[in-house]
């Protein structure tokens, strides 16, 4: 359904946009992750025509909507991350009125913004002001206003900001709901967890560039692989442990506190026993062995890290 390649966006020396690729499947619950000013927003709104790209190509069912702005507003729904409303409307005015910019008018129009307004649980708020709904209830009713020309895809930029735990929770089950009805959506946050409770694929994105995309399994088990390994050894031997560990090519730091070591280990569940046995062999006296719960949160902090790898430290007891 959408095609990002080789997308590029740059403003004077500094590039927002480096290289991205993105593909994301028809009927896909898209989850688009990355800190603040990592290139999430300037993507967005280069897919939904408010920026132009420096380079590279977005297709959206197999065209190129970068060079046709009229197949973009007919294929695409956009909710912002600080979304307009205008309060001397009622929710249905409000519906009504966009329902007009494309056309639709009179009878149609009303059974067309009843049925959104009930898909995203706000019928009994029909004709209430909309400066007298609450942030989670604008935050549906500007979801309904981009499903108005019943889009193929859906853009949602941090739509979920500023929301209590129960609006954030309705929003979920209404993207849920639409993805089941076949309806392509990517969103953005800077919360990996958030989105890994309603998305079926994931792409991390750092400095403008993708630096990982698949599967919430699959992202999960690269969580595992990426959490640091625990070992508790003889007091006497941290430092011959310290030195043998720094021979090793896939661990790539190492911190101490006391005789328990974090070792930030890049191997696989197999790698793990190769490790084992190095420390066994080399008559390490090893008193526990485990690897740290994966965290999403963690495998997150990790990618986008910009400290040093292969930093040596020791906490509390070091010797």
């Amino acid at each position: 359904m959408l095609q990002i390649e080789h997308l590029y966006k740059r403003y004077g020396r500094f590039l927002a946009v480096n290289d991205l690729n993105l593909t994301v499947g028809k009927g896909e619950l898209f989850g688009f992750v990355g800190a603040n000013g990592a290139g999430k927003t300037t993507t967005m709104r280069i897919c939904v025509g408010l920026l132009d790209a420096t380079a590279g190509s977005v297709r959206i069912g197999g065209e190129d909507v970068l060079s046709n702005h009229k197949l973009l507003s007919e294929r695409i729904g956009y909710v912002p991350d600080f979304f307009g409303v205008y309060n001397s409307f009622s929710a249905m005015e409000y519906l009504e009125f966009f329902a007009s910019a494309y056309g639709i008018f009179g009878k149609e129009a009303e059974t067309l913004c009843k049925d959104l307004l009930e898909l995203v649980n706000l019928t009994g708020k029909a004709n209430v002001d909309v400066n007298g709904l609450s942030r989670g209830m604008k935050q549906r009713l500007c979801l309904a206003r981009a499903l108005v020309h019943n889009p193929e895809i859906l853009f949602l930029d941090e739509p979920a900001s500023g929301l209590d735990p129960k609006a954030r929770y309705e929003l979920k089950e209404i993207l849920k709901n639409l993805s089941s009805m076949g309806k392509t959506i990517v969103i953005s946050s800077h919360i990996l967890p958030e989105l890994a409770e309603m998305c079926s694929t994931v792409g991390i994105i750092d400095r403008g560039h993708m630096v990982l995309k698949g599967t919430i399994d699959e992202i999960q088990r690269a969580a595992a692989v990426s959490s640091p390994v625990l070992v508790t050894i003889g007091e006497e031997q941290v430092d011959d442990t310290f030195e043998l560990l720094k021979t090793l090519p896939e661990v790539k730091g190492v911190t101490a506190q006391g005789n328990r070591l974090r070792i930030t280990y890049d191997g696989t569940k197999e790698d793990e026993k190769e490790l084992l046995k190095v420390l066994v062999n080399n008559d390490i006296v090893v008193y526990s062995f485990s690897r740290q719960e994966g965290s999403l949160e963690s495998l997150f902090m990790q990618i986008v890290s910009k400290q040093p790898a292969n930093a040596r430290t020791r906490q509390g007891g070091a010797r």
